[in-house]
């Protein structure tokens, strides 16, 4: 594409069908039918196009400066093994050259087939059994080698990195950001020591219920692995679970059973799920935060930057330390 024929189109806000269309066509050497349906994403830009031959497609366009060229690769390489594999999970089509993703300008793409299938939130016994066959298989794969791009699940390593973008982030009140710095700054060394001898390996990184689709016939499939890191298995199982490990023990040993059909699981990871919860806590505030900084809003959550939203984080992130230094007892407050 031409640098003119690149302003016309405009940037990654401004993207539309002609462009999304003309990269899909060049990018497959497939004509397009006019559909084009924006779907919702709140950090990417999704697409919905089809083919004259009536083939629908994903046409995902990743928000520049998020993740570069080479993690993107990791995420393409994962779902390309999976597929090898034959495990349900969708991996992007194979463009013009060769390679899964596309580049225009500055912006990065990838052209899925599209997977339809519908959400579950709750599973009977043998739904439970399946969901960590499932599991088990992802993880036997993604164990076999690393992800060198992509974050690391860890107190010293992403966790640290979004607190202290949080410290810096205009959106959290100057009063209150001493606060959050030690209250992260304690749970971090409180759990800290804990991830010390935890083997990392690539996982889907972000495995909630809506992210996983079941298919009549064919049966569960995860879906967007944008999220994709390194860290302990026992991340993609926790937030799953209707409550806590000690709420949710008979799910929890079923999801394992079925898990350790294909791929060994150490149990005393376990004691992990009450630290990740913390971290999740201070992820999902960067999070919004990165939107608001990139978009002026998010779309997540109502009222989220006022002095009343980063109070209640801050007692929740002191709720949670409580729980870890209790061992995990309930106290009220559930991600």
């Amino acid at each position: 594409m031409a640098k003119g024929e690149r302003k016309k189109y405009g940037g990654f806000g401004e993207l539309g069908p002609d462009r999304v269309l003309h990269l899909v066509e060049r990018g497959l050497g497939r004509e397009c039918s006019n559909l084009f349906r924006p779907l919702n994403s709140y950090i990417n830009r999704v697409f919905e196009v089809e083919t004259r031959a009536g083939e629908r497609l994903i046409a995902k366009f990743y928000r520049p400066g998020r993740w570069t060229a080479a993690a993107i690769g990791d995420e393409h390489r994962f779902l390309r093994q999976l597929a090898d594999e034959e495990i349900p999970a969708v991996a992007p089509l194979t463009l013009a050259g060769g390679k899964t993703l596309g580049e225009d300008g500055d912006l990065l793409y990838a052209i899925f087939p599209k997977c339809g299938g519908r959400s579950r939130d709750e599973f009977d016994e043998e739904g439970w059994l399946r969901l960590g066959r499932l599991l088990g298989r992802i993880h036997a794969v993604g164990s076999r080698s690393r992800a060198a791009n992509r974050p690391v699940i860890a107190p010293g390593a992403s966790s640290r990195e979004q607190l202290e973008y949080l410290l810096l982030c205009p959106c959290v009140p100057e009063d209150l950001r001493g606060e959050l710095r030690r209250t992260g700054e304690s749970i971090f060394a409180t759990i800290t020591p804990l991830f010390a001898a935890v083997k990392n390996q690539r996982i889907h990184g972000d495995c909630h219920f809506s992210n996983i689709l079941e298919r009549p016939g064919e049966g569960f499939f995860l879906i967007d692995f944008d999220d994709m890191a390194m860290g302990p298995a026992v991340q993609d199982l926790w937030l799953l679970l209707p409550g806590t490990p000690g709420e949710a023990a008979y799910e929890l040993e079923l999801l394992l059973e079925g898990y350790e059909t294909f791929h060994p699981f150490d149990r005393r990871t376990l004691a992990l799920i009450e630290p990740l919860r913390a971290m999740r806590y201070i992820h999902y505030m960067a999070w919004c935060a990165r939107q608001v900084e990139a978009d002026g809003v998010t779309r997540a959550i109502d009222g989220f930057g006022d002095w009343h939203y980063w109070r209640r984080e801050i007692d929740d992130l002191l709720d949670q330390e409580q729980r870890i230094l209790g061992g995990g007892q309930p106290t009220g407050n559930e991600f």
